[in-house]
């Protein structure tokens, strides 16, 4: 007996063609359906995405290949998409083989690859990761049976009522149960046929083997009950692939392409607007101002839930889910180009006017003005959503028509006229210093190894300045070399970009970096994770390319290098906050804890820390607007996070603005006396200065 098989086993003539016309409809109507998207991408502006396409490629396959974006916090995720992805691809891959060798070399030219010791180990391989496949889906459907709220598609913004996604929660089902109903005919459709002749070699296909063996002993031996399990899986195989452009499924094509054209600098540097856009708006206004990859993003979107679970403004109760934006966009988006998604979200975009605008309409301003730019959902989406840069754009065109809350117009009138967010003189910028026994080098005069960079909240809030005296005493003790710009120092205009006031943005940056350019200096640090990132990320657009380090990386090499010497361990349990402008932005997580180790004091961490911490709510220009209307702020719920640790009476900060955020939030929560709100500074200060 020949070790191969049959492809259309007693198949009449009729029924091949049959297969052969349901199966080109099928890849017909799934290309058509692409083809409707790709229409869609050609719409947007270009994006610069095509260099490196090798390097794009291989990044791209390897996180599609270990799943590592999805296993990120959340292994059950992890394992079951692993096992789904591994299974569908391997299935595909076979299935490929077997219309190769049949559609192609059998039948052109007379040859065959699947027959033999090749047809055994191609029979086991498929049996297995069909398996495999069913485990992933079990697994996936008992997740969503636990109803976690990363999976529960109510809006925030919405009551309920003023929107339909009942569509969203069957795309769920159909998707899975349409899969594990594919995988299971098909193991039947192997146990019937091997039921029939039941040849030896056969047991390479172990389940196959079993299941023929169990069809036997009930009689199901004829080639009816093949035809019917035959015929059930064709169709809904090509059921499947038709809707692939049109349901959930389409995320298997489109997220290996979103994630091989992200950008690996997203939030972290916001593009500017060119001159031409600048005519019309500095913001997005219309569907022609997004990029094809911007589109890209909105279809990419599994509705995963994990951005609108990290947002601190969502858990803040504001209107804000990233999910929400990016599905209310691409249903915009569709809608304009008269594309169907089969099972959509019925939504009254605009409420019922003819052209609502894109923000404010399509997007409202309340939900654009709540993000803190934190960049949680950029971090966490397994796709390469960059949700981030869309609601800045869209806040540029708010901007643009002066829709924002007096006090935010009020502080970006300040830093427009005196460059800094207080409203001050910039005379009083170097105030702080007044309380110093030392004067600090002027680096616009003379040159210092290393200038400090000192930021508005380190300059003139009042608790900002007190731990600016302290820095600059440790280093002058430590013998550090160091200047600051005094009255030329202009706000970095870091949350200025993300606000969307993106003229004022760039005239702070081309002030600051003419003043930096005039200053003699080796090496830029600063107490502000906020201008740290703009200054390190963007400012090399604008021709200002300079070193830059966080203070705590160069506190951590004074220690190193015995220029700050440990007097006194630190008897002190403590948790340490990241900063989002350090951590998620920069990748800046270790030193400040090795800072915490070397002095002695014993670290304790949050559940949520490093890329995982959770905002202080102050970023994206949300610490000059009103938060009165949120039902809990995110400094408050960070406080209570840190409370549910056991024995820890201190909070350790390493920014101006989280310490400004945190000491508040100790208040109004009411858990003064509980928790102590301490800089780093503070630290490292009671350390190494002898006791009297």
């Amino acid at each position: 007996m020949q070790i191969t098989r049959e492809i259309f086993r007693n198949f009449p003539a009729w029924m091949e063609v049959s297969f052969y016309i349901v199966a080109f409809s099928a890849i017909f109507i799934f290309l058509y359906g692409f083809y409707r998207r790709y229409k869609k991408y050609k719409k947007g502006r270009p994006s610069g995405r095509f260099n490196r396409l090798g390097e794009r490629f291989a990044n791209a396959s390897k996180k599609m290949a270990t799943n590592a974006t999805i296993f990120k916090r959340d292994p059950v995720a992890g394992w079951g998409h692993l096992l789904i992805f591994w299974g569908f691809v391997v299935l595909f891959i076979g299935t490929t083989i077997i219309a190769i060798d049949h559609d192609f070399l059998d039948m052109l030219f007379g040859v065959s690859i699947l027959h033999g010791t090749f047809y055994k180990i191609f029979s086991l391989f498929m049996d297995v990761f069909g398996v495999l496949f069913i485990i992933g889906l079990v697994i996936m459907m008992f997740r969503r049976s636990k109803h976690l709220p990363q999976l529960d598609y109510a809006r925030p913004d919405l009551k309920e009522g003023e929107y339909d996604r009942k569509g969203y929660k069957v795309d769920d089902k159909i998707f899975l149960w349409v899969l594990l109903l594919i995988a299971l005919s098909g193991f039947m459709i192997e146990g019937l046929r091997i039921a029939v002749d039941h040849p030896p070699f056969e047991v390479w296909s172990p389940v196959g083997w079993q299941l023929g063996n169990f069809f036997r002993s009930i009689g199901f031996t004829g080639d009816s009950a093949f035809f019917v399990t035959y015929w059930f899986h064709a169709i809904i195989v090509m059921i499947f692939i038709a809707l692939i452009p049109f349901s959930k499924s389409m995320h298997m094509i489109i997220d290996f392409l979103n994630l091989m054209f992200s950008d690996e600098m997203s939030a972290r540097r916001l593009p500017g607007v060119s001159e031409e856009k600048m005519k019309e708006s500095m913001g997005y206004t219309k569907l022609e101002d997004f990029t094809w990859s911007e589109l890209m993003d909105f279809d990419a979107c599994t509705k995963c839930g994990r951005c609108h679970v990290a947002c601190p403004a969502n858990a803040a109760g504001t209107a804000l889910s990233p999910r929400d934006v990016i599905l209310d966009l691409r249903t915009y988006a569709d809608s304009k180009m008269g594309i169907s998604e089969f099972f959509k979200q019925s939504l009254n975009i605009g409420n019922g006017t003819k052209e609502p605008a894109l923000a404010g309409g399509v997007i409202s301003d309340d939900r654009l003005w709540s993000c803190t730019t934190c960049m949680a959902c950029v971090e966490t989406c397994p796709v390469g959503i960059d949700h981030l840069n869309t609601i800045v754009n869209l806040r540029r065109a708010l901007v643009d028509e002066g829709q924002m809350e007096d006090m935010l117009q009020d502080t970006l009138q300040n830093l427009g006229d005196y460059g800094n967010s207080f409203g001050k003189s910039d005379r009083m910028r170097a105030r702080w210093t007044k309380g110093l026994d030392f004067k600090i080098k002027d680096a616009r005069k003379e040159e210092v190894e290393y200038l400090w960079f000192v930021g508005d909240y380190a300059s003139f809030d009042a608790r900002g300045q007190e731990i600016s005296r302290k820095v600059a005493n440790i280093l002058h003790d430590a013998g550090v070399d160091f200047g600051i710009l005094y009255e030329s120092e202009k706000n970095s205009g870091n949350d200025v970009r993300r606000v969307g006031e993106e003229g004022l943005y760039e005239m702070l940056a081309e002030e600051n970096i003419e003043t930096l350019n005039d200053a003699r200096f080796k090496v830029i640090f600063t107490t502000d994770p906020h201008s740290l990132n703009t200054i390190r990320n963007e400012y090399p657009d604008f021709g200002g390319e300079y070193k830059i380090l966080h203070y705590t990386e160069l506190l951590l090499q004074l220690i190193k290098e015995g220029k700050l010497n440990v007097n006194q361990k630190i008897e002190k349990r403590v948790t340490y906050h990241d900063p989002c402008y350090l951590g998620r932005y920069n990748g800046e997580t270790e030193n400040p804890r090795n800072i915490i180790s070397s002095l002695g004091a014993t670290l304790v961490e949050m559940p949520r820390n490093r890329s995982n911490s959770f905002c202080c709510g102050a970023g994206g220009g949300r610490i000059w607007m009103d938060d009165s209307h949120m039902t809990e702020r995110p400094s408050e719920n960070r406080i209570k996070e840190a409370l549910t640790l056991e024995g820890v009476d201190v909070f350790v900060v390493s920014c101006p603005k989280d310490y400004a955020m945190f000491t508040d939030a100790v208040k109004t929560s009411g858990n003064e006396g509980k928790i102590e709100v301490m800089d780093i500074i503070d630290l490292v200060e009671e350390a190494v200065m002898v006791p009297a």
